[in-house]
C-alpha cells in the first residue's frame, strides 16, 4: 500500500512540476510533505513544501497609503527648462563646430589641390627649360654655321 502511495506522490509531483496539477492534488502534495514519513528519494521536496507552508500564512501589516504624495511641481519645471537650455546650448555650439570643421576640411582640401597644380607646373616648366637647352644649341650652331661677313 505505501509503495502504492509514493506512486502516486511520484506521478502527482510530476504534473506539479509541470504545472498541470489541480488545488486538491496540490493540497494533498502539501499533505504529504509536510507530515513525518516521507520517502527518502522524495525528501528534496519536503523544504520547498515547508516553505511554501510558512509563505502561506504570512500576512502583510503595514498599512499602505492610497493618496499619492504631493512632491514639488516647480522642481519638475526647472528640470525640464535646464534640460531645454542644455539641448540648445548642445545644439548651437555643436553646428558651429560642425562648421569650422567643414572649412577647414574645404580649405585644406584646396590647399591639396593648389600644391597639385603647381608641381604639375613646375614639371612642365622644367621640361620647357630642358627643350630651351635644345633651342639654344641649335642656335649656337646656326650661329656658326652662317658667321655674319664683316666687311
Amino acid at each position: 500500500m505505501e509503495f502504492n502511495k509514493v506512486k502516486y506522490i511520484e506521478q502527482l509531483l510530476e504534473k506539479y512540476l509541470e504545472a498541470t496539477t489541480t488545488v486538491a492534488e496540490e493540497q494533498e502534495l502539501q499533505q504529504y510533505f509536510t507530515q513525518d514519513n516521507v520517502a527518502p528519494h522524495l525528501e528534496e521536496y519536503r523544504m520547498m513544501f515547508s516553505f511554501f507552508a510558512v509563505a502561506k500564512e504570512e500576512r502583510f501589516t503595514k498599512n499602505v497609503p492610497l493618496t499619492p504624495e504631493k512632491r514639488n511641481v516647480n522642481y519638475r519645471k526647472w528640470i525640464s527648462v535646464a534640460a531645454v537650455a542644455v539641448m540648445i546650448f548642445g545644439a548651437y555650439f555643436g553646428v558651429n563646430s560642425y562648421q569650422q570643421y567643414q572649412q577647414k576640411r574645404e580649405a585644406e582640401i584646396a590647399y591639396a589641390e593648389t600644391k597639385q597644380a603647381f608641381e604639375l607646373l613646375a614639371m612642365n616648366l622644367q621640361k620647357s627649360k630642358v627643350q630651351m637647352g635644345y633651342l639654344n644649341e641649335i642656335d649656337e650652331t646656326t650661329q656658326k654655321i652662317f658667321k655674319p661677313v664683316n666687311k
